[in-house]
């Protein structure tokens, strides 16, 4: 593609958003999901991912001086610095701050190809031991200390953590087995809940594979946690009850959003992408990956209404799924309170013509696309595709799941670039077109 800004500007009427990217210091800064958030200092913290032997690595970016400042590495932070086992390469949840403190969930980054699939390590590089377990861990905004409150037992890495700040307590899913757990911060008190969904990523696909859900919601009114499953089951636990159980009468599995063989990896299947409480309502408002639907669930009422298709204008006219097939995490609710922010792909088209990606993979992108921001407003039901995303060299973001802003509008994501001759993930600033300078 000769010309990725002509090729943009083909994609939807004339405007694109130009962003600027920031390079931290790490040369193999890999693909990072969800971890990235903005804090009541002002600052944006994240994580940048490692798919190496090294370890994933924690920085401070300040807006006023468009300044990252490296923090800590992620094995450091943990205790393991010296430990000579597979690192602590990612976190894959956003980060959480209670009481002046940010809470961090670690992951597995290294992989072993087996039958075509990531999975923990069998066999270990000469010299390492297998992966220790992922940690929960708290950092002081004010002080800067680290603690590492909590690992968790199996030998699995953190693939999905929220948290209840109201209450103190932390709730998360590992990969790839999917053991959800509950972490009350009070009394420093861990519970394995036992696996959601049969063998979760860690089993055969066609037989007990299960894809794990990415995202979790609080209910503040009780303090209950909910999941979904790629069956399309809803689930909810409540530490008073200290019980789990399934949301009856209810389910993802609608017509509108697919048809799936849950079995089989490819895609989050039935499962919600990203879900976040809406409090205004009193319910909570989700997307569904593969098909881009905005749906609202109701956990008093036991209902699920389809509300809008939050895809990129061209996507909802050619009618395609994204080409990124588990969907995409960077979804959230703006400053406002009342808008969906949402960072999705539309399609490519070179000299007037679809490019279509592959017909089936295991994980990640099937092909090339844009990357589009889609607001939402709750009240009014305005829906705005405000077109593509690119670089100022006319370069396209990829990889783009995770999203944060800062109180004044500005929206901060980690993403693909060319850096040095190499392509890296890392902090990307993108002018929100809602805000009036």
């Amino acid at each position: 593609m000769d010309n990725p800004i002509q090729e943009i500007q083909k994609d939807i009427s004339l405007k694109y958003l130009i962003a600027k990217s920031y390079f931290s210091g790490f040369d193999e800064a890999h693909d990072t999901y969800n971890a990235i958030s903005a804090a009541s200092d002002g600052k944006v913290y994240y994580v940048l991912s490692s798919n190496t032997l090294k370890s994933g690595k924690f920085y401070r970016f300040d807006p006023l001086l468009e300044q990252t400042e490296f923090i800590a590495d992620l094995n450091d932070m943990c205790g393991e610095a010296n430990a000579c086992a597979i690192p602590q390469g990612k976190s894959h949840s956003r980060l959480f701050e209670m009481s002046g403190k940010l809470f961090i969930a670690t992951h597995i980054g290294f992989y072993e190809m087996i039958e075509g699939f990531e999975r923990i390590p069998v066999n270990l590089p000469d010299g390492y031991k297998p992966y220790p377990g992922g940690h929960l861990l708290s950092y002081d905004l004010n002080t800067g200390e680290v603690n590492d409150l909590v690992k968790v037992p199996f030998g699995e890495g953190i693939v999905t953590m929220t948290m209840d700040i109201k209450r103190g307590q932390i709730y998360g899913i590992t990969w790839p087995s999917g053991h959800f757990f509950h972490y009350d911060t009070s009394n420093d008190k861990f519970k394995d809940l036992g696996l959601i969904s049969c063998k979760g990523e860690a089993g055969i696909p066609g037989k007990d594979y299960r894809v794990i859900c990415r995202s979790m919601f609080i209910d503040p009114r009780d303090g209950s946690v909910y999941y979904s499953t790629s069956e399309g089951d809803i689930f909810s636990y409540n530490s008073k009850d200290n019980d789990t159980e399934k949301v009856d009468n209810i389910s993802l599995k609608l017509d509108y959003l697919g048809h799936y063989d849950y079995t089989r990896p490819g895609s989050m299947s039935y499962n919600w992408r990203k879900i976040f409480w809406y409090e205004p309502e009193g319910v909570a408002y989700g997307v569904h990956g593969n098909s881009g639907y905005l749906f609202r669930f109701d956990p008093k009422k036991l209902c699920i209404e389809i509300v809008e298709r939050l895809t990129s204008e061209p996507s909802r006219k050619s009618g395609m799924f994204d080409q990124f097939t588990y969907g995409y995490l960077g979804f959230m609710l703006g400053p406002d309170k009342e808008t969906i922010y949402y960072l999705t792909g539309g399609p490519v088209f070179e000299d007037g013509k679809l490019i279509r990606g592959d017909d089936q993979i295991n994980v990640g992108s099937k092909g090339i696309e844009n990357v589009h921001l889609v607001t939402y407003n709750i009240p009014s039901g305005a829906y705005i595709d405000h077109g593509p995303i690119c670089y100022s060299d006319g370069t396209i973001p990829g990889y783009v799941n995770s999203i944060t802003m800062t109180e004044d509008g500005t929206i901060y994501t980690l993403a693909r670039f060319l850096h040095d001759g190499q392509v890296i993930e890392d902090l990307v600033k993108i002018p929100n077109p809602l805000i009036i300078n």
